[in-house]
């Protein structure tokens, strides 16, 4: 049985930060922001929808690259996105039916009990063959770190396993990248702690995890990154 991931961004910030940090620091390939950015832009999108975009670390990516992009957050720290930035919930948006080219929903669908009904408002708001893009990772994630993860293995309502099919639910599907690769290196017991604070220990849980690695460590990384089409109707199934 699948269960949503709690959003935990206003109730526990310094969780969030730390693994930015932890990513900024220790992988070989950072996030997938740069890349997503760079595609909506080739792809001749001129507006965009950043679902569930926090802080906006991609609307800040795509303004750089002069692609006028609105984020929709439900969580506080929306105040933080560069604007335009909108307080929402993904399952009713405040938009008008067509009015982006794209919808990008990155590491935030696995929050939501009923992803499918964020998908058919995504699918709403998205012009006529607009671009539909999502990502997230496996249950199976971070696999050296399965002893000291709680909740390691556990189906989320949106993980890589069954994200392909929720999505071509509602859009036609045209691409997926999988990966499956040891991206980050822990070099040190304080890296172990910034790590495993970031993937949602407390930070009292998150030392004393790390002061039982090894280190050097490599952590594999499993994911997938879905590009998808806007349907002429969203199938219901």
């Amino acid at each position: 049985m699948s269960s949503a991931l709690p959003p935990d961004y206003d109730r526990d910030p310094g969780r969030f930060l730390a693994n930015q940090r932890a990513t900024a620091r220790f992988s070989q390939v950072g996030d997938l922001h740069p890349l997503v950015a760079d595609q909506l832009a080739s792809l001749g999108a001129h507006s965009v929808l950043d679902l569930g975009g926090g802080s906006g670390p991609l609307a800040r990516l795509l303004g750089d690259r002069r692609v006028w992009t609105v984020v929709a957050d439900r969580a506080r720290h929306v105040r933080m996105a560069p604007a335009p930035r909108v307080r929402a919930d993904a399952l009713a948006l405040p938009f008008a039916d067509g009015s982006f080219d794209a919808v990008a929903a990155l590491w935030m669908l696995y929050h939501l009990d009923e992803p499918a009904r964020a998908l058919r408002e995504a699918h709403r708001v998205l012009r006529p063959a607009g671009t539909f893009v999502a990502c997230t990772s496996s249950r199976t994630n971070d696999p050296e770190l399965a002893e000291v993860l709680p909740d390691w293995g556990r189906r989320t309502t949106f993980d890589a396993e069954d994200a392909v099919r929720i999505v071509g639910r509602s859009f036609h599907v045209i691409r997926v990248i999988t990966w499956d690769q040891a991206f980050v290196t822990l070099p040190d017991r304080s890296a172990g702690a910034l790590f495993l604070r970031g993937r949602g220990l407390s930070e009292r849980r998150a030392t004393r995890a790390a002061a039982e690695l090894r280190y050097p460590m490599s952590v594999t990384k499993r994911g997938t990154l879905i590009w998808a089409r806007r349907r002429s109707h969203p199938a219901h199934a």
